[in-house]
Parts: C-alpha cells; structure tokens; sequence
C-alpha cells in the first residue's frame, strides 16, 4: 500500500521522528544524571517501549495492570513501575502473577492500599516494592505534605510482604524549586527515621527540559515526548516538527466558503481541549482551526478554507495520548514512505 492508498481516518505515526525524540531526551537525562523511566500510555507499543530501553531508560512506567501485561508479553521488558494506587482483589492477583515475571514496583497514597496491597503479598517470597506518592503541587492522588510522606513510609516498611522503595510525585510544571523543597524535605525526614529512600520519581511532559531543576530526584518518567503534541507546542517544549503522531483525515464536504467537513471526529481526534481553542492544529494550514467535532465529523474553518473534496489533511492533535488509545492500530511511516500497521498492543482493557 502506497501512502496515497492509506484509509482515513488514520493515525499516522513517524518513526524517524519519534526516534529522533526518544534519542534528544535520553541525551538530555545523561547529561543531568537522571534515570529515565518512559510513560508508554501515550504510545502503547511494546517496539517503541524497548526502543527506548535500548537507547539508555532503566525500565517503563504504566498506569494499568493490563498495559504492563501486555507491554512484557514478548519479553524483553523487566522493569515496571505501575503509578496508580491498586485495589481489589482481582487487581491484586494478577498484580502478584506481574510481580512473578519482572521487576515490579508501584505507588500508593493511602493505609487502605497499602493494607490490601500487604494482604496480598504477605505470602509471597519476595517483597513488593511501593513508593509513596506525594501531591507537591498537581492536586491530582498523593500525600499532601512531606510530614504525611514520613508517615506512609513507616507504614509500608512496617507492612507484611512489602518494601519501602521512596517517592514518586506527578510535579505542576513551572514550579520546580517548590516540588524540589518538598521531596527535599519529605526525604530528609523519612531518612531521620532510619529509613532508605531509594528512589525519587519525578516526571511530566510540560516540564521536561527543566528536569534537571528538581535535582533532588533519581529518575525521571515521561510519556507524551516520544510523539509530542499541539499542547506541548502551546507550552514552547517542542515544534510542529517534533511531533511524530499525526491524524490523518479526508474532506468530505466543502458547505461553505469558510468551512469544510472532514472524515475524523471525537472517536479519534478527542474532545479534549486542554485549554486551548479548536481540537488539533492542521500542519500546512495555521490559518485553519479545527472547530467543532462530532463522533464521525470535525469541522474546519478558516476565513477562506481553501480545499476541495477528497483532500487530505494532517492534524496534529491536542492531547496525543488518547488518541493512541482510540485505535486498534497506528500506520507507521518515515517521512512520506507507508510501512504497513502496528497493533496498538496495550490499550482497551480496562484493568
């Protein structure tokens, strides 16, 4: 199949570009001294997952049970850290089967996670690892002060069939010096009660190049940088050619002198704004904004819309990680060269 001969709406993902990604930022870790744990929720691909073990990451980050299933099911991949607090006991169970297989820690910000995750593992030969998660700012899960962090820790350390592994924290971008404060402050007091903290997780896309700013931290995980996206672009972290993932969709109807009709909708385009006007940028065309979507239809406009019927576009989307996780398969190219489709192997299950 010819690149001209691809179905829309597809999702295109350029592997020269993303390549190009995942080598910039292991560079970037290197020189800071900064283990690497990629997020793979925004790709989902088990290859790329080890492309970028193979370039330097120390292991993966995944926020699923079944994502970590199905990213280590052909081997390869040994080292998982799940940033989700785990609970029931089905979850459980095939958390201990995980745990089997390779090298697993996990976060929890609360006693009844960690009750249920030491339920599980008391009967196990080797202790499960779990960080504390700690809110240094993000007001999304975690521990809300460092005196709280201390107090977490004493109890994993304390708790059957577990191990104490450190911190871990989703930081607010642009406030760096406070979440270094934090952690700072939560580790010294943790390691006043005699207690190791061997890891500092830090991580976010928005502030991937201050990174080095929050020193404090051991590793760093990130995700929507191996493709990128029109909201990292907003944000002045990378360029239009930066971004390796690319919708690619066909108008289907030309209404009106300032509008036209395309063949991609909220089934892959995402309805997420992030703050920003319109649903995707157009590459070629900045003059467009993606105005409206329904479930099969976007709508595009402009002061003069300028194209016809069976046109193809690209859009860069907003939020480029839910997109990944509305298709059952990515197109993969190299500039303008077709390579054929790639099952996006860790998406759907919702455990």
């Amino acid at each position: 199949m010819s690149f001209e001969d691809i179905q829309t709406p597809a999702v295109l993902v350029d592997l020269d570009i993303a390549e190009a990604n995942i080598e910039a930022y292991q560079a970037y870790c290197t020189k800071h001294g900064l283990a690497l744990r990629p997020h793979i929720k925004t790709h989902k691909l088990p290859f790329l997952a080890k492309r970028q073990l193979n370039a330097g990451a120390i292991g993966i980050t995944c926020q699923k049970i079944s994502e970590a299933e199905a990213m280590i099911a052909d081997g390869g991949i040994n080292d998982v850290l799940i940033t989700f607090n785990i609970l029931g006991a089905e979850k459980l169970e095939r958390l201990k089967a995980l745990a089997g297989k390779v090298r697993l820690s996990v976060v929890a910000d609360n006693t009844s996670t960690v009750k249920g995750l030491s339920d599980a593992f008391s009967d196990t030969d080797s202790p499960l690892t779990v960080l504390v998660e700690c809110d240094t700012g993000a007001e999304r899960c975690g521990v809300t002060s460092p005196e709280a962090a201390r107090d977490l820790a004493q109890v994993m350390n304390q708790s059957p069939g577990l191990t104490f592994g450190g911190l871990m924290t989703y930081p607010p971008a642009g406030r760096e010096a406070e979440v270094h404060d934090w952690l700072t402050k939560a580790r010294d007091m943790i390691e006043a009660d005699a207690l190791q903290v061997a890891v500092i997780s830090n991580g976010g896309s928005p502030g991937m190049w201050q990174a080095d700013a929050v020193p404090v931290a051991t590793e760093y995980r990130i995700g929507t940088y191996v493709y990128n996206d029109r909201s990292l672009v907003e944000r002045g972290v990378c360029d239009w050619g930066d971004c390796a993932l690319t919708v690619l969709a066909t108008v289907v109807s030309v209404p009106a002198a300032d509008r036209a009709v395309i063949d991609a909708g909220t089934k892959v385009l995402t309805s997420d704004l992030l703050g920003l006007n319109g649903h995707g940028h157009v590459l070629g065309r900045p003059d467009i904004t993606v105005d409206a979507l329904s479930e099969e239809h976007g709508v595009l406009r402009a002061e003069t819309i300028g194209l016809e019927v069976g046109d193809r576009i690209r859009i860069v989307p907003n939020h480029v990680c839910v997109v990944s996780n509305m298709v059952d398969e990515v197109q993969l190219i190299r500039g303008e060269r077709d390579l054929g489709p790639s099952p996006v192997s860790a998406r759907g299950k919702v455990i």
